[in-house]
């Protein structure tokens, strides 16, 4: 008997959806019998199958971006972003399967020709995260599909509607119910899942902690393909910059888009001891102007909640600990309802709290550090085991030139957000961010493997060494 579980909104805790947890045995058994269908269309057949997916959620682009901003409790306007950023993923990853994947030919010995093609896994899994409920899992969902894999996406038990909704658009626009599943559930059904015997891969996107534990598991397995995208500890570095209005915006959108749920949110800001009061005092100022509230609002909110209660309260309790540790509170995480996840932007200086826990607190809480030189600025952008996003705001290429070449990360941006990462390129990490898979513009790389073939049209063959005579 399976349990039901069900999505509440996090804004003003109405049902979305309830429903009971999939038979991962079935939905696998599903799967296994349909991809090699799939996989034996012409790829031309498998793009525009996808497009015509495009197209679905193009018709349905308001009730869904609706469904997400209910589900999440993101404003509406961001939800509409991330719609377009599914439509947008097709065009994308059918450039870069093409770009990432091509078919080569060269000459070989004895008139033989060389051929490099590739192949898809077979049935990939693909675990989703709540913060981006449509947008991270249909960067894995899209690429696998074009590459001939079939798909079995558990969406995050926090956002089921969506991950629903977008598996429907999927059948609608054509993808055989056979090739791409929706595998509802919890943690329990995301473990069966991942540790079935059944899947030839698993794509995940979510925290460091449930990536080391599958890395942990898929030890076991190295027949399996595992990619990770995970989480960060990111930096923001403010050196010798002019525009220190522009600066304070550059880090309010780094920090508290979605409400602080981004992987790629700076929760670190690094600036000169002794010449950041003006900083501070404006980023306080945009705090205070910030609208939090429900998707829906009027006028439309910065940010929404944070996903549910729990997470709020997990922030809370990652900000009282930084002021026991001897942080200084400059403004203050407030939870206006303590029935609903609401909270507003914090920023507090933790300069002279000891060893500073390196941990991604998934919420609006944006940590400041005070350092005597950029020499130093670098090495504290360094001193954490994540590595997915950096970012410089300075007026001095010279500065960002050092920055780049000497800070760790995947993302490394300039005078721009922390969470500026385009669909068109590589996105991904290093230490603790992921296993150097990065998705975006990359996840063609681990949606196929290259089989390389010796060919010959007739076959000839000699021996002319090591026979006696005749």
């Amino acid at each position: 008997m399976t349990t039901p579980f069900h999505s509440i909104e996090p804004a003003t805790g109405a049902p979305v959806w309830s429903g009971p947890a999939a038979d991962v045995d079935a939905e696998v058994a599903i799967v296994r019998a349909g991809w090699t269908e799939w996989a034996a269309r012409p790829l031309t057949v498998r793009v525009e199958t996808l497009r015509r997916f495009a197209n679905t959620v193009r018709t349905r682009a308001e009730p869904f971006a609706d469904l997400i901003a209910r589900e999440t409790g993101k404003p509406m306007w961001e939800a509409r972003t991330e719609v377009d950023s599914v439509i947008a993923k097709v065009d994308i990853s059918a450039a870069a399967y093409n770009d990432r994947t091509p078919q080569r030919r060269m000459e070989g010995a004895m008139g033989a020709r060389i051929a490099v093609r590739h192949k898809p896994h077979g049935v990939m899994a693909v675990l989703g995260p709540f913060n981006f409920p449509a947008h991270l899992p249909n960067g894995h969902i899209v690429p696998a599909l074009i590459a001939g894999n079939a798909v079995l996406f558990k969406p995050s038990e926090k956002t089921p509607a969506v991950g629903a909704y977008l598996v429907d658009c999927l059948h609608a626009a054509g993808v055989p119910q056979s090739v791409v599943r929706c595998v509802q559930g919890g943690p329990d059904t995301g473990r069966a899942l991942a540790a079935h015997d059944g899947i030839d891969g698993l794509l995940f996107t979510g925290s460091a902690t449930a990536g080391a534990a599958l890395h942990r598991q898929f030890a076991e397995t190295p027949h399996k393909l595992l990619a990770l995208e995970l989480g960060g500890n990111n930096p923001l570095v403010v050196w010798d910059t002019p525009d220190i209005y522009s600066a304070a915006v550059i880090a309010v959108q780094s920090a508290y888009l979605s409400a602080g749920q981004r992987c790629t949110a700076a929760r670190r800001l690094i600036v000169r001891d002794g010449a950041h009061e003006a900083l501070l005092d404006q980023i306080g100022r945009l705090i205070d102007r910030i609208i939090v509230d429900q998707p829906h609002a009027v006028p439309a909110p910065f940010m929404g909640p944070v996903i549910d209660n729990q997470a709020a309260d997990r922030v809370q309790d990652a900000f009282l600990d930084l002021i026991l540790a001897g942080g200084r509170p400059i403004k203050q995480l407030v939870r206006p309802d303590p029935d609903r996840p609401f909270l507003t932007p914090a920023l507090i200086d933790v300069t002279t709290v000891a060893d500073r826990p390196d941990a991604e607190i998934f919420g609006p809480v944006l940590q400041v550090i005070r350092v005597a030189d950029f020499d130093a600025a670098i090495a504290e952008a360094n001193a954490t085991r994540f590595g997915l996003s950096a970012a410089l705001i300075s007026g001095t290429p010279e500065l960002y030139d050092r920055f780049w070449a000497n800070t760790r990360a995947g993302i490394v941006n300039w005078n721009r957000p922390t969470n500026g990462a385009p669909s068109k390129a590589p996105f991904g990490g290093v230490g603790l961010s992921g296993n150097h898979r990065p998705t975006a513009f990359y996840a063609a790389d681990y949606c196929a493997y290259p089989v390389v073939s010796s060919e010959a049209e007739q076959p000839r063959a000699s021996l002319g060494i090591g026979l006696r005579d005749a």
